[in-house]
C-alpha cells in the first residue's frame, strides 16, 4: 500500500530533548493548536485552555518533559531556535505567575497544576501518545483538538492524514527496500536516488544546504556534550561521562574549536580500543545533551539521537570522511532507510519498544556507513538488516520515565552495532543473504504488536519498576 512521501527533513528534525515523541511532538502539537486559534483570529478571545495528556504521554510525561514542551509550544516558542537555557526560567515563571503568553501575543490565566492534566489510566485508540487541547472562548463557545505524537517528532491531528503536506510526485517512489533496490538497478547509488526524490520538494542546492545545517546541529551537539560537566536533571543523579572520557582520550593536546579537536583525536592513532572509546564518547555526548533539554537532531528520534552522529563522526575522523559531499551522502542514505522503517513498521518506542528507536537508528547508520565506505546498494541494505536483526525485541523501560537509563548507553551500543554490521556486510556477498531488510522490518512490526505494553515507554515494567524513583514536580 502506498505511503505518503517522507523527506530527509522529515526524518532529521532539529529540536529540543529529551524525547522526539514526548517532547518535540507535543511541542509541535501545541504550536499547531495556537496556530489554528490565530488563523481564526481568536487569540484575544480565549478565556481558558486545558491540556489533557493520555497514555504514554501521561505515564512518562514528566520524565520526558512533556509538560514543559506543551508550555513552550503554547507560548509560541520555536524548538529549532529557542535559547535552551531560557526554557527552565520560562516554565517556572508560568507556574509561579499562573499566566501564559498564548502564542507569545496574548496573556491568559494558566495554572499548570490544574490545566495540564496527566490522565494516567486513559488512552486514545489511534496511538499511545495522544493529547487534547480544550479551548473555551469568552463568549462561551468551546471546542477541542486532539493530536497524536507518532514518533520522531511527527504529529498527526485527529481526522487528518499523517503528512499534512501538499502531495508530491516522486521520480522514484519508495515504500520498501525492494522498491529502493529496484530504482538502484540502473546503477544509481542510494544517496543519488534520495537526492533525485528531494528535488520534488525543492532545488538540489537547497537540499544540500539543509542537510549541512542538520550536520552542523549534530556537530555542535556532539562538541557541546563532550565539554559539559555535571549531573543530568530529573532526579536520577546520573553524572555526565562524555566530558571525562573526552578529557582522558584527548590527553595534553590543545584545541579551541571543532576542527582542531578532530585533529587532536586523530593524533591518538586508530587502535581498536581507542576507536571504540571515541565512538562511545560521541554517542554519550549527544544523548547527555538530549537528556539536559539540549538542542539535538531526531535521528530518527531524540532518544536515539546519538547513534548516527557517533557513526558519522567515526567515518569523518577515522575513515577520511570529512568533506561536505561525503557527509551529505551519508545523511541522505541514512534518511531513506529510516523512512522505509517508518512506512513498514514504526519509529515510535510507544508503539514498538526501543527496537523502533535504537534499532532503527543503528540500521540507518549501518547502511549509510556501508555505502560511504564503498559498499554496493545490496551490501548497504544487508548492513541495515543485520543491525536491526540484532535489536529485535528490544524493550523501552526508562527508569523514572527519563531518557537516561538505559537510553544513553543504548546509543553507544547502537553505534557499535552499526559499525559491526557494516563491516560484516562489506565482507559478505548479499547474494547469499537469507534475511532481507523488508523481512526484518516486517518481523520488527510483528514483534512490536506482540510486545507487552508495559515495555513500550510506559515505565510500567523492566528496569523502571525494579529501580523505582519519585520525580520532582514540574
Amino acid at each position: 500500500m502506498p505511503h505518503e512521501p517522507i523527506s530527509v527533513f522529515d526524518m532529521f528534525k532539529i529540536g529540543v530533548g529529551p524525547s522526539s515523541s514526548h517532547t518535540l511532538g507535543p511541542w509541535r502539537a501545541a504550536l499547531r493548536c495556537v496556530d489554528n486559534i490565530r488563523q481564526r483570529s481568536l487569540l484575544e478571545q480565549v478565556e481558558s485552555l486545558i491540556v489533557l495528556l493520555y497514555g504514554s504521554l501521561a505515564k512518562t510525561g514528566r520524565g520526558h518533559g512533556t509538560d514543559i514542551a506543551v508550555l513552550m509550544g503554547l507560548s509560541g516558542e520555536d524548538p529549532v531556535t529557542i535559547d535552551v537555557n531560557s526554557i527552565t526560567p520560562k516554565t517556572k515563571a508560568i507556574s509561579t505567575d499562573k499566566q501564559l503568553n498564548l502564542g507569545g501575543e496574548y496573556r491568559i490565566g494558566f495554572d499548570p497544576q490544574q490545566q495540564l492534566q496527566f490522565l494516567y489510566n486513559e488512552s486514545l485508540p489511534f496511538h499511545p501518545n495522544g493529547l487534547s487541547f480544550l479551548v473555551r472562548l469568552k463568549n462561551g463557545e468551546s471546542w477541542s483538538e486532539t493530536f497524536y505524537s507518532i514518533g520522531g517528532g511527527f504529529v498527526v491531528k485527529e481526522g487528518e492524514d499523517e503528512s499534512g503536506k501538499a502531495a508530491v510526485d516522486l521520480p522514484f517512489p519508495i515504500n520498501t527496500a525492494a522498491d529502493l533496490l529496484h530504482w538502484c538497478m540502473n546503477g544509481m547509488a542510494i544517496h543519488e536516488v534520495v537526492m533525485e526524490n528531494e528535488t520534488a520538494w525543492r532545488p538540489e542546492d537547497q537540499t544540500r544546504k539543509g542537510v549541512l545545517k542538520i550536520w552542523e546541529a549534530m556537530k555542535e551537539c556532539t562538541y557541546r556534550g563532550c565539554h559539559a560537566q555535571g549531573e543530568l536533571p530529573g532526579g536520577l543523579q546520573v553524572r555526565r561521562r562524555a566530558y571525562n572520557l573526552n578529557k582522558k582520550l584527548i590527553g595534553d593536546c590543545v584545541y579551541s574549536n571543532f576542527d582542531q579537536w578532530l585533529d587532536c583525536i586523530r593524533q591518538g592513532g586508530n587502535s581498536f580500543k581507542y576507536i571504540l572509546d571515541w565512538v562511545s564518547c560521541f554517542a554519550l555526548a549527544v544523548n547527555e545533551e538530549n537528556a539536559s533539554f539540549g538542542r539535538v537532531v531526531t535521528a530518527p528520534t531524540n532518544g536515539a539521537a546519538g547513534v548516527i552522529p557517533a557513526v558519522l563522526m567515526y567515518f569523518i575522523v577515522f575513515c577520511e570522511g570529512h568533506t561536505d559531499e561525503k557527509i551529505i551522502r551519508f545523511l541522505l542514505t541514512a534518511s531513506e532507510i529510516g523512512s522505509i522503517f517508518k512506512k513498514g513498521a514504526t519509529i515510535s518506542a510507544a508503539m514498538g519498544g526501543c527496537q523502533a528507536e535504537i534499532g532503527v537508528s543503528s540500521a540507518m547508520a549501518a547502511a549509510a556507513l556501508t555505502e560511504s565506505l564503498g559498499g554496493t546498494q545490496r551490501q548497504a541494505l544487508m548492513a541495515a538488516e543485520i543491525a536491526m536483526e540484532h535489536h529485535l525485541g528490544l524493550t523501552c523501560d526508562p527508569i523514572g520515565g527519563l531518557v537516561q537509563i538505559p537510553c544513553i548507553e543504548r546509543n553507544t551500543m547502537g553505534a557499535i552495532k552499526a559499525i559491526t554490521a557494516s563491516q560484516l556486510a562489506l565482507q559478505s556477498s548479499p547474494d547469499y543473504a537469507i534475511v532481507s531488510l523488508d523481512k526484518v522490518i516486517k518481523t520488527m512490526w510483528d514483534t512490536a504488536l506482540d510486545m507487552n505494553s508495559k515495555y513500550k515507554e510506559t515505565a510500567d515494567g523492566g528496569l523502571a519498576i525494579h529501580i523505582p524513583i519519585s520525580l520532582p514536580e514540574c
